[in-house]
């Protein structure tokens, strides 16, 4: 026994006798006597026999998520009422550490812990406090810089939220915003999709790590190799916090969480951070962190959502807007579009001209063909004079197969034309299922003080007047 042993007591809690003769070879010369208990309850019995200067409890091999295990060790530390404990914590089991921090002070180490490093863990609890008062001053200077810091990432999380930006681009403002925190070297967010496979959204660094070319891979990462001991993997598929505190372990001490948009919802997958120096999270980072990433979560499912409203709102419009047989506008649409047309070319003093035309002689054509055939007719005509129009230039099915063309820029002349060339296009295609088809058209600019019904009404007798001079004509309105 060393000196330095003389005089403390040192608890060891684990079932497995193995465990103990282990800390014992690394540790037993810093106690001058070390017990062992092999559960909660075994251990409250021995501090009442005696005074224990530090209770070493070790996860190592305990059930996860066992209930009962959990309420036990809570119990122990409240025991403990601030004298040091030192949890030996499997980054397996990391989501412990929260829950017990709810129940009293204590270190962690994350196993497994070379001997060097649990010995001086050990004899860092066994110091002398030294002046009390200057402890407790730097523990409040320490708390309130953690304060400080917890409060700017919070901030700035928020304020990459308040963006409402969508999809990656909300991903990587929020991975840069994380990386605003001290000691924060990358971060990223890995995203679950409904059919169970993970991808990396985004990930920003400052250590010129990349994910992708570390997993091999941006998207199926649960299909990664790493899947079992990389921490935002594990975090996404378990769906713990899962924390890995030493560089020696694996490049950078990371902490993982898991992403849910509400408490208890499914898993949406998860944020991870790497820091530059090992680190003791204290109750209140522990919390942060989770209520970061809980924010975090529900902001990607509110971005989710977004997007799948205004996907079905897009519908919703092209319901309302579109004829279905055709995919020209209908005509509510078309006749609130020349009213808004109609005001733009008076503001501009630019020309605007409508084409009316329908096809003739289309009863026939259902009569003979059937109304099958008819339906591939109107689809074929639309198709093809929307593929002659102008970018610019809009075709609305009125009624029945009476269509209107919405001619932005144009003169009567020109428009005369346009119609012209829509009428020999027509005449020379071949319609599938029936004879050719043609069509009549009438032409009409729309005149500085006029409205949408009075225009509507001379195009309407000008196509009127082609049809009664022979079809497949164009008439000039009046």
């Amino acid at each position: 026994m060393s000196e330095s042993g003389l005089g403390r007591t040192g608890l060891f809690v684990h079932p497995d006798a193995k465990r103990y003769e282990q800390f014992r070879a690394a540790c037993g010369e810093t106690f001058g006597r070390l017990h062992a208990a092999v559960n909660a309850g075994a251990a409250i019995e021995r501090m009442t026999r005696g005074h224990v200067d530090l209770l070493v409890i070790d996860l190592a091999g305990c059930l996860v998520g066992d209930p009962a295990l959990l309420t036990g060790l809570s119990m122990l530390i409240r025991t403990r009422n601030g004298a040091p404990v030192l949890v030996l914590c499997p980054y397996g089991h990391t989501a412990w550490l929260p829950e017990l921090m709810a129940h009293g002070a204590l270190h962690y180490r994350i196993s497994p812990v070379a001997g060097a490093e649990l010995r001086s863990a050990v004899d860092s609890l066994l110091r002398p406090a030294g002046d009390m008062q200057a402890n407790a001053q730097q523990q409040l200077l320490d708390k309130e810089r953690e304060l400080r810091e917890l409060l700017t990432i919070q901030r700035s999380v928020q304020r990459a939220m308040a963006h409402g930006e969508d999809g990656a681009r909300l991903a990587a403002q929020l991975c840069a915003a994380l990386c605003s925190f001290p000691g924060v070297r990358h971060t990223a967010l890995l995203r679950q999709h409904p059919g169970g496979d993970l991808c990396l959204l985004a990930q920003e660094s400052r250590n010129h790590l990349d994910l992708v070319r570390l997993l091999g891979r941006q998207d199926k990462l649960l299909a990664s190799p790493l899947r079992d001991t990389f921490p935002p993997l594990l975090a996404a598929s378990a769906g713990e916090l899962v924390l890995l505190d030493a560089p020696e372990k694996m490049g950078d001490p990371e902490l993982a969480l898991p992403l849910r948009g509400e408490p208890g919802g499914p898993l949406l997958g998860a944020v991870s951070l790497m820091f530059d120096r090992s680190l003791q999270f204290t109750r209140e980072q522990f919390a942060c962190f989770a209520s970061l990433a809980q924010y975090i979560g529900f902001g990607l499912a509110m971005g989710e959502l977004k997007q799948q409203n205004d996907a079905l709102a897009g519908r919703l419009t092209q319901m309302a807007t579109r004829d279905p047989l055709t995919g020209a506008i209908n005509r509510r649409a078309g006749e609130g579009l020349l009213e808004s047309e109609i005001r733009r070319a008076r503001r501009y003093g630019i020309p605007l001209a409508v084409i009316a035309f329908d096809i003739d002689n289309f009863r026939s054509v259902n009569d003979v063909y059937g109304y099958p055939i008819g339906d591939q007719a109107l689809r074929a005509v639309a198709a093809t004079i929307q593929g002659r129009l102008r970018v610019s230039d809009t075709l609305a099915r009125m009624r029945g197969e009476e269509f209107l063309v919405i001619a932005t820029h144009t003169a009567a002349a020109d428009a005369r034309k346009l119609a012209e060339k829509l009428r020999a296009t027509i005449a020379g295609t071949a319609l599938p299922g029936c004879e050719t088809v043609t069509i009549s058209l009438g032409v009409a600019q729309v005149a500085p003080d006029e409205g949408a019904t009075t225009v509507i009404d001379r195009v309407d007798t000008a196509l009127r007047r082609a049809k009664r001079g022979g079809r497949n004509r164009v008439e000039l309105a009046d």
